[in-house]
């Protein structure tokens, strides 16, 4: 970073806490947690975008981009086609009138320990999403400093930047966090939201440009001559919306079953209680910013996907700029596109980045904060504090969580994978949560047993299972893997294609003068042992031979199986370890199906996926699928087995309170009037008559409590998904410009 990039940083956080200091006029939790439920349609839309964007959205969307093509774009956009929900979702989470989503749980199922359980899966789930921006942010400002490890001198040490700049950035949103409640982080939502947005646009337009200077057409160049370059520079599998089994995790099957883990599971996640409505003047500010704001997120999602893409065509003849960690595809993009021009954008993009972090870190604590004094602290232990005293509390339970959560991004290292945790850990709850808004059948012993299934069939017994029976790691019933295909095609390269192989000829070198640096000197076939041949140097329009090999997934074991050789020494499966099945030819294509030679002694690593055993007893072979499909799989079976587990054991169960029911289900229906007052006497109108609104009822029968829609309930839900398609159309058509 340069002098300016560093002022600029410092300015955009003196603001910040300046908001944080001017919105401290906290008297009661209300006011602390919900910002005294006085926001309109602006800040609940840029607190829907602003705490809805995260650090590491960015990041993890570049990363899966990088890996995955334009398709990648879909491990934060999958949440396009749930964006129309969000038109309902604003309603239901204004009308619950509660603090925090744990009241709704122990009011729906009249158990204060229900509160204290979604207190522990809040907890849970946090910690992951919290340190999943820590370390997002820290991988990329180390990055934007040009920085990779920092001297400590007090310490006589050298470490790795995110060990220096994680807690850093942890110390500053504590501090920050504690002073102003949700009224500070809604203003700096807006604040942030803005910069994100612009700066989300801005490089595309710079990186194109960039492109066309350097490997374009002089005279031609501009944004239009870089699409081209684009095209030219990358495979045509790199703008493929849907990813293909061969090239992408994220086929349509796969993007299919994501988008309804988050339909279903964004409902459950903490901080959208406030976020979702809750902190809403009215309904309609609720319901409008709900959606509006996400939809802002969903088009900068394209912006940050393409942004990676203009990257990775700019470093393509560079290996080791992305290879080393793609997870700081994004600093990579920043430092490429607005570095050069040396004008304090790079300070700027530092800055948004760490308020975005910020933003959504205040949320996130406050959730948490209120969860354990509400819910544990005042339901437990002192219930009869006072507003400041539990006031106090909240900014205490914030700072732990997080000085936990910079402990978890330290550990933790692999952003894809804390992102699926996320995904996947709000299925405890998601079934207690719909079933039980809808179905006034549905009990609290059944509630507690499908909580329990869930955290015991998809997170303790696979991760559990393994450790106390650790022949089932050497099981062979358990080894299965589909069969390796390798398809190898004679064509002419392309300039993506010297260019690549120029990199990793470049890679290849400086491995092995690490190698023999460290080491010494080396024979040629030593190195080849270790490393392989050298690539050979390809020439355009010279015809090659184009190879890529698919399958081989692991059907039970979450992170593949080792060769174990003499002496249990475990090794990564590799080609020596494959025998050959069967060999087709067609014109400059050969396909080889290859398996696992049957001498190898295999060993699974990591959770066992326990629940895939349930196709095996339906006689569906999971052998020959790929990692897209048996991810998709494993995602259908948690999302459905909850639900059926629930239902079932509700009906065999004796049934909870109708009186409390009653009164439950008929708060859901009284709409909020903007007056406080005017509310409460709305409410006590419906508990005085339970069935004041059950002429709305759509299916009046079976304990059944869905509602007949409204006309601007069924408009505003088509207008929602006319923007989902337009959006995607958006991102179509910006692929194939230039093609």
């Amino acid at each position: 970073m340069t002098t300016l990039d560093l002022i600029v940083l410092a300015v955009y956080f003196m603001v910040l806490i300046g908001i944080g200091l001017a919105s401290m006029r906290i008297k009661k939790q209300e006011d602390f947690l919900l910002g005294g439920r006085s926001f309109g349609v602006i800040l609940q839309t840029f607190a829907a975008f602003g705490a809805g964007t995260g650090s590491q959205d960015i990041v993890t969307t570049s990363r899966t981009t990088y890996d995955n093509g334009l398709s990648g774009m879909w491990s934060i956009f999958q949440l396009v086609f749930v964006t129309p929900f969000y038109w309902f979702y604003g309603i239901w989470f204004r009308r619950m009138r509660h603090l925090t989503l744990g009241d709704w749980f122990v009011e729906r199922f009249q158990s204060k320990a229900m509160g204290v359980a979604y207190t522990v899966y809040s907890i849970a789930y946090m910690l992951t999403l919290l340190g999943l921006n820590f370390l997002a942010v820290g991988k990329v400002i180390g990055l934007l400093g040009g920085v990779a490890e920092i001297n400590l001198p007090w310490f006589d040490i050298t470490v790795q930047a995110e060990y220096v700049v994680i807690p850093t950035i942890g110390l500053v949103v504590t501090v920050y966090g504690v002073l102003g409640g949700l009224r500070a982080a809604y203003w700096t939502d807006l604040l942030q939201g803005v910069c994100i947005i612009v700066l989300s646009v801005i490089l595309i337009p710079a990186g194109l440009n960039a492109l066309a200077h350097e490997f374009g057409d002089p005279e031609a160049a501009g944004v239009m001559e870089g699409f081209r370059v684009l095209h030219q520079q990358l495979p045509a599998e790199s703008f493929e919306i849907f990813g293909s089994s061969r090239t992408s995790l994220f086929t349509l099957p796969y993007v299919v079953a994501i988008t309804l883990m988050g339909l279903l599971g964004v409902a459950v996640q903490p901080f959208l209680i406030s976020i979702g409505g809750g902190s809403a003047k009215s309904e309609n500010a609720a319901r409008i910013g709900l959606m509006a704001g996400t939809f802002m997120k969903r088009l900068c999602t394209i912006g940050w996907a393409m942004t990676t893409l203009i990257v990775v065509a700019m470093t393509i003849d560079d290996a080791t700029a992305l290879t080393a960690d793609p997870d700081g595809a994004w600093g990579v993009a920043t430092q490429e596109i607005l570095g050069p021009f040396r004008l304090g954008l790079v300070g700027l993009m530092a800055a948004c980045l760490m308020a975005a972090l910020m933003s959504s870190a205040d949320c996130y604590m406050l959730a948490i904060s209120g969860l354990v004094v509400r819910n544990v602290y005042a339901a437990y232990i002192n219930p009869n504090a006072s507003e400041k005293t539990y006031v106090l509390a909240s900014r205490l339970a914030g700072i732990a969580l997080m000085t936990a959560a910079v402990i978890v991004a330290l550990w933790k290292d692999d952003l894809f994978e804390q992102v699926k945790m996320c995904w996947e850990l709000p299925i405890i709850f998601i079934a207690p949560f719909w079933v039980g808004m809808f179905w006034r059948w549905t009990t609290k012993r059944a509630a507690w047993l499908t909580i329990l299934f869930s955290t015991l069939a998809f997170f303790i017994i696979p991760s559990v299972l393994p450790m106390v029976m650790p022949s089932l790691a050497e099981n062979t019933s358990y080894m299965a893997t589909g069969e390796f295909v390798t398809t190898t095609t004679l064509r002419p390269a392309s300039p993506a294609d010297v260019a690549r192989r120029e990199g990793a000829i470049r890679l290849w070198r400086q491995d092995v003068g690490d190698w023999i640096k460290k080491v010494g000197p080396q024979t040629e076939q030593t190195l080849a042992e270790k490393f392989g041949p050298c690539p050979e140097k390809l020439e355009l329009g010279k015809v090659f031979p184009d190879k890529f090999t698919t399958g081989g997934t692991p059907v039970y074991w979450q992170d593949g199986i080792s060769v174990l050789n003499e002496g249990d020494i475990a090794e990564p499966l590799s080609k020596k370890h494959r025998v050959e099945v069967s060999r087709s030819k067609n014109g400059d294509t050969v396909v080889i199906h290859e398996r696992i030679h049957p001498k190898h002694h295999l060993r699974g690593n990591g959770g066992f996926n326990i629940t895939l055993l349930l196709y095996n007893a339906i006689g569906i072979d999971l052998t020959n699928l790929s990692k897209a499909t048996l991810e998709t799989m494993r995602y259908a079976m948690r999302l459905v087995l909850p639900f059926v587990v629930l239902i079932l054991l509700s009906l065999i169960t004796p049934r909870d309170d109708k009186q409390e029911l009653d009164r439950f289900y008929v708060k859901m229906k009284t709409p909020v009037e903007p007056d406080p007052e005017a509310d409460k006497a709305e409410l006590a109108a419906s508990y005085g008559n339970p069935s004041r609104f059950d002429n709305k009822r759509l299916f009046p029968f079976l304990g059944l409590e869905i509602q007949k829609f409204s006309f601007v309930d069924i408009a505003g839900f088509v207008v929602g998904f006319v923007i989902c398609f337009s959006i995607i159309g958006l991102a179509v058509w910006l692929a194939t410009l230039g093609s």
